[in-house]
């Protein structure tokens, strides 16, 4: 390729020869042709490729089909390339702006007929939705132009190169170019045409734009149009049909802001939208407007006068076999499971989603953050030298961004504020940008993290900041000598005391990769003490596998390093709380059950209710109880709750509750929809509060035996069956253990390394809790057997734990024990003591012990229990959990996790029932220890170490044995993969622990 046709791939201006200014992305009657469905395609390993593939009379019989919109790596099973995950990295050298020679370049053909009845349109224009990364254009041989900013819409006038009847459209798109330098965002590299494409006949007297501001302020709205037309277009009249509105305007300098009485507001609670039309003699446009007002009033940010607490999340467009190409059936469910979730705003992350998913998001309620396509991470790597944030040379193409990102999107009452994107350091490009939106939309914040300072930002926003730093702003106690109050990270005194006076908001936080994250209630806590935090955005919504195949046909979904990637970072692309199938993970409840809209609270025979909400009342709702006797239902109701406005409190009467004087006694109150939502059917739990209203009973003690003595060979007690001290069967069934265990299969924050900020005092910084377990040989661990006793009814065994290479030890005791009579010879009882020697280093990742179960004639695969469910549980990670009876198969028990991990711990459990298919096999009683802590188990059909072997579901072995591990304790989750470590109060460090089971037949 010559250098004249090559140099727009390294100029990082932001092309040429698309429509400016931008507009917004409107539903309009004037005729329109999609370009969507199948194209002629052919790729090339270069950008070398000669253009003479433009002509229109060029012979494409030869070349492939692609449909569009579409990745071409995600076509022609890996015929096209593959994809390319990274998180920071570029997949290609630092150079900019240049790029590489191997540039993957696909050249694509369509035919069009044009109507003849568009002989008579003013112009046609050829539109772009999205088109990674740089794209050039021809019409009928004729070069149109060329466009950057692969998430944004770019439009071309081709009037000039159309004609009646048929016509051919030319496209070729670059994988990499100097616009790939500000696209580093944290997901997938996928080339291609991916957004739709359409032919749209501008009529005369035509409305080129149409933006209507709108306002609200005690039952009272605004409207502030700005209507983008020749003069010659007008009259110009705007319609609301639902409020008996209809304003004609004759001449542009008659459209003016007028107000309205008696509208309803629109939030993302109760999103109340408006059919408008604004129409010329030619065309008429179709909007949906909602009335509020953003604005930030001291260090509060408000929407209609009221605080917004944002429940968000970050949500990347992203299907496991179509990418980021939309589909807005599944967008639809998407945002529909948000709201059954209690998430009620979305960060863009890191860049405009197809305009649709706005449309939705208007219809469903949610606010909104809307991210330019903006992000160049990978410059950290060689300390942000060459930058483009603050290179006057792409300051065009900064621009050009921000523009058609606000152009676009602005008449969606859902987006309530405006960011320029994301981890691009700082630079006047970026203060460019702030002035820019600011001047031409004063009314929405900018938000921006990087701005730490405050400098052109709005709002002060950060990432990851851990539990300890967000109170210390949210509460602002630490003072400096001159009383000038907290430094802020990377702030002067003084930039902090600016930065103290704005909203807080945590962009992202909470890293939801695999099992995790915790500590989602210690930040809720947070928001409602102080005012000035107003929640944040959990990074993030939904993991990000393409769906793959591996060579024998199985299906897994893919990451990082699968597609035979020369860089690429790993499963870090997996880190959502819904899995890449859709499959919400116990992560997404939890946060569901910790930002639930209404706090309800027992107080004696009274339960407090108070509506969290922003501004919708209590109407929608009903709330109903429940009393439960060791989680069987034995009564329930309705109670009669007034309607509650928001932030309002009521004080209701509990109805009598029958305790049960031999078994647990709990009431349970769960607010429910009461008539099906757009988003959930009725009934629908919103909210849930139990108490506990047992009697309390003493935990029964250990009875004292003697009469000790050595012994080996074979012993049975009652179900149970020995062999020189170790068992061999229950219930007639082959078991083995128990066997200690230390290890569970590292989590992905387990796996990360410590920055030795927050966290255990066991963290060394640089280093994985991962890595210290495998060091102390967690993982690893053998058994010397040092003692076999015999006594009446009993057997109790000592052995000494350790790993190789080591002389820490764990001494553990066992003791069976046979109490009463009966036809097994009385009730067993299994204690063990678990007591480690002085001198371990790191924390453990939990404390307990394993069975084996061989399958036998059937395997154990079915599992009935009374204690926390239904969702597995940690000791940071339970709001989610309440105390019940639930069952579930072995296989539902574990979370498909991208990379297999821990998963599966069941909390707070008082009695098990093991069952092979329909037979039950054994019962468990769990009895609590002296100081009341129950224990947990995980029932699952591989060992710690097997999942820890495995890097995909795929690889795990079958395996012809059931495995249950009863914990004393297990260790929290934290959010190491990306933010804190495990907070110290659920930080698991050797000790001595206490397991007693109570084992009978089935």
């Amino acid at each position: 390729m010559s250098s004249e046709h090559s140099a727009y791939l390294s100029d990082p201006a932001p092309g040429r020869g698309a429509l400016r200014p931008a507009r917004s992305w409107l539903r309009s009657d004037a005729p329109a042709i999609s370009l969507n469905g199948s194209w002629r395609f052919r790729l090339s390993p270069t950008a070398s490729v000669t253009e003479e593939f433009a002509a229109d009379d060029f012979d494409d019989a030869g070349w492939d089909t692609l449909p569009v919109p579409a990745h071409w790596v995600l076509e022609g099973d890996g015929a096209y390339g593959r994809p390319i995950y990274t998180n920071i990295q570029f997949p290609f050298p630092i150079d900019p702006p240049h790029v590489p020679d191997e540039n993957p370049t696909g050249d694509y053909r369509r035919q069009v007929e044009l109507p003849a009845d568009w002989s008579g349109a003013e112009r046609v224009v050829l539109r772009f939705d999205g088109v990674e990364s740089v794209f050039k254009v021809w019409v009928n041989g004729v070069e149109i132009g060329s466009a950057a900013g692969s998430r944004l819409a770019h439009e071309f006038d081709v009037t000039s190169s159309v004609r009646p009847g048929g016509n051919v459209v030319a496209v070729r798109v670059h994988q990499w170019s100097a616009a790939s330098y500000v696209e580093d965002q944290d997901q997938w590299w996928l080339p291609g045409i991916f957004r739709d494409v359409t032919l749209i006949a501008r009529p005369a007297g035509g409305l080129d734009d149409v933006w209507l501001r709108t306002g609200f302020d005690d039952g009272r709205g605004t409207v502030d149009p700005e209507i983008t037309a020749d003069a010659t277009a007008f009259p110009v009249t705007l319609r609301i049909p639902e409020l008996g509105v209809e304003r004609v305007w004759s001449t542009p300098a008659e459209v003016r802001a007028f107000p309205l009485a008696d509208v309803h507001p629109w939030s993302a609670e109760r999103p109340r939208l408006y059919d408008v039309t604004v129409s010329t003699a030619a065309e008429t446009i179709a909007l949906r407007v909602g009335f509020r007002t953003v604005e930030i009033r001291g260090d509060c940010f408000l929407v209609n006068g009221r605080r917004v607490v944002f429940h968000g999340v970050n949500r990347h467009e992203a299907h496991p076999e179509r990418g980021r190409v939309f589909d807005e059936e599944h967008a639809r469910e998407d945002l529909a499971r948000m709201k059954r979730f209690n998430v009620n705003a979305i960060r863009t992350s890191h860049y405009p989603p197809h305009p649709r998913l706005l449309d939705l998001a208007d219809e469903l309620g949610f606010w909104v953050v809307l991210e330019c396509d903006l992000e160049t991470h990978g410059f950290g790597k060689v300390g942000w030298v060459g930058n483009p944030s603050d290179d006057p040379a792409w300051r065009a193409a900064f621009l050009d961004r921000i523009e058609r990102t606000v152009e676009r999107d602005k008449n969606h009452p859902s987006v309530v504020m405006w960011s320029l994107g994301n981890e691009a350091g700082t630079g006047g490009n970026l203060a460019a940008m702030s002035a820019w939106v600011h001047a031409r939309d004063p009314e929405r914040p900018v938000h921006y993290e990087g701005d730490y300072t405050g400098e052109y930002t709005d709002v002060y926003s950060r990432m990851y900041a851990s539990v300890s730093e967000t109170e210390r702003i949210g509460s602002d106690n630490s003072c400096n000598s001159d009383g000038s109050g907290s430094t802020l990270l990377n702030c002067t005194p003084a930039q902090s005391a600016r930065q103290r006076t704005r909203p807080f908001l945590l962009c992202e936080y909470a890293h939801a990769m695999g099992n995790g994250p915790g500590g989602f209630d210690q930040y809720e806590e947070l928001v409602h003490r102080y005012p000035r935090l107003h929640g944040g955005f959990v990074w993030e919504w939904r993991d990000h596998g393409i769906l793959t195949t591996t060579p024998d046909g199985t299906p897994y979904h893919a990451y990082g390093g699968d597609f035979g990637e020369v860089v690429h970072d790993g499963n870090f692309v997996m880190d959502g709380m819904l899995l890449s199938d859709d499959v919400p993970t116990p992560s997404l409840h939890e946060y569901r059950a910790v930002v639930q809209p209404f706090a309800l609270a027992f107080d004696g025979d009274r339960l407090t209710v108070t509506n969290l909400r922003h501004s919708a009342d209590s109407c929608d709702l009903r709330f109903v109880w429940r009393v439960e006797h060791d989680g069987t239902r034995v009564a329930d109701g309705v109670l009669e709750v007034p309607v509650l406005a928001a932030g309002g409190t009521e004080h209701v009467p509990l109805p009598p509750i029958t305790v049960s004087p031999d078994a647990e006694t709990w009431l349970t109150v769960d607010a429910v929809l009461a008539e099906a939502t757009a988003w959930a059917p009725a009934g629908h739990v919103v909210a849930t509060a139990q108490s506990d209203r047992s009697v309390r009973r003493p935990v029964p003690g250990v009875r004292p035996r003697t009469g000790w003595r050595p012994g080996s060979g074979a012993q049975a007690l009652g179900i149970a069956d020995f062999v020189d001290g170790s068992l061999v069967r229950l219930a007639g069934r082959e078991v083995s253990g128990p066997r200690l265990e230390l290890f569970r299969a590292p989590t992905d924050n387990d796996e990360s390394p410590s920055d030795g900020v927050e966290g255990s005092d066991a963290s060394v910084a640089g280093v994985s809790h991962a890595e210290l377990w495998r060091r102390e040989g967690l993982d690893r661990l053998v058994t010397r057997r040092v003692s076999v006793e015999h006594g009446p009814s009993a057997l109790r065994t000592v052995d000494k734990v350790s790993a190789a290479d080591s002389g820490r030890a764990v001494t553990v005791e066992s003791v069976w024990s046979l109490d009463g009579t009966g036809a097994d010879g009385g009730e067993l009882e299994l204690r063990v003591e678990i007591t480690p020697s002085t001198g371990w280093r790191t924390v453990w990742p939990r404390i307990g012990i394993r069975f084996e179960l061989p399958d036998g004639d059937a395997p154990v695969d079915r599992a009935e229990w009374f204690g926390l469910g239904p969702f597995e549980s940690y000791p940071d990670s339970l709001r989610a959990a309440r105390t019940g009876r639930f069952s579930s198969s072995v296989a539902d028990l574990s979370v498909g996790y991208a990379r297999p991990q821990e998963t599966g711990h069941r909390s707070g459990l008082r009695r098990l029932s093991l069952a092979a298919g329909a037979a039950e096999v054994l019962r468990i009683t769990a009895v609590p220890d002296t100081r009341g802590r129950r224990p947990g188990f995980t029932l699952s059909r591989h060992t710690p170490q097997q999942l820890d072997r495995a890097a995909h579901p795929h690889e795990l072995p079958v395996t012809t044995t059931t495995q249950l591990i009863v914990d004393a304790a297990q260790h929290g989750l934290g959010s190491r993969s990306c933010g804190p470590d495990v907070r110290p109060e659920f930080a698991l460090r050797p000790e001595a622990r206490t397991i007693r089971l109570r084992i009978a037949a089935g």
